[in-house]
């Protein structure tokens, strides 16, 4: 039996229930209701997740906080979505959604990466480079401590939807997060300089991951990954480059809920990029 007709098997989710799901669960308080197209990737993004094929995904549709977001997640599974054992992270008033296995599987590759997968974009730069060897030893210490709270929080989990908040005092989000949601290579950047960078007018290379899920009822078309890495980088991070596509790909032949993966290409040149 192929991915899809696994898939039918487990029974196509009706896209109503999904939409009520997220206004529901997240949409208390708020004066704009959430899109119905943006609800369905959003249920769609979570069963990425739950499939291990991303670490986490960062919630981005509002202002809900860890208790709003464990709610939603229970509203899935209670509409049919056989989802694993998800952890809520909460870091410096933003939450991620964690697939557990899968994000500290992540951490520890960019820990072993050499060279280390973290690209300087300071805007005193003349264009993006490698971190050198202590800007790298800072951040690694930042994911070790991350990783350790993981672990720690893994251990004491006793339900299907688990949650903790780190202390982040001095670390860069951008490159934490960048980690954490599954990019082979994250930007950084002096945090004292908020996050002002050299990327404007730069080639960058845009890399998409997208794949079809059957299981959400017309067959939603879900974007995986999106992230960019500068031109002038991809020969260096080649190899985790390389590394990301195999792992994506192993992942994918081991689910069932997607099928049809896209993994794309193209150079952009932005006037300004938002980090």
């Amino acid at each position: 039996m192929g991915p899809a007709a696994r898939s039918e098997a487990q029974g196509v989710l009706p896209a109503p229930q999904l939409v009520a799901a997220a206004r529901e669960a997240l949409g208390a308080g708020s004066r704009r209701r959430l899109a119905a197209a943006r609800a369905l990737q959003l249920a769609g993004e979570v069963l990425a997740v739950a499939a291990g094929l991303k670490p986490a995904l960062l919630y981005d549709c509002g202002a809900a906080g860890p208790a709003e977001l464990r709610r939603y997640v229970e509203r899935l599974r209670e509409a049919g979505l056989g989802l694993c054992r998800l952890h809520l992270l909460g870091v410096a008033g933003d939450v991620l959604l964690l697939h557990p296995g899968r994000a500290r599987r992540r951490l520890e590759a960019a820990l072993r990466a050499h060279p280390a997968p973290f690209m300087d974009v300071a805007a005193a730069r003349s264009s993006p480079a490698l971190c050198g060897p202590a800007e790298a030893a800072a951040i690694r210490g930042h994911l070790e401590a991350l990783l350790a709270h993981l672990v720690a929080a893994e251990e004491a989990a006793s339900s299907p939807v688990s949650c903790s908040e780190v202390v982040a005092t001095g670390w860069n989000l951008c490159t934490v997060f960048g980690v954490l949601l599954g990019y082979p290579a994250a930007y950084t950047f002096p945090v004292e300089e908020g996050a002002e960078n050299c990327l404007a007018l730069t080639p960058l290379r845009v890399f998409t991951a997208q794949a079809s899920c059957p299981r959400i009822q017309g067959g939603l078309r879900v974007q995986i990954y999106s992230f960019s890495i500068p031109e002038s980088l991809c020969m260096e991070l080649q190899e985790v480059l390389d590394a990301w596509r195999e792992e994506l790909r192993d992942d994918f032949c081991a689910q069932s809920d997607f099928i049809d993966l896209c993994i794309s290409s193209e150079v952009v040149l932005l006037p300004a990029v938002a980090l």
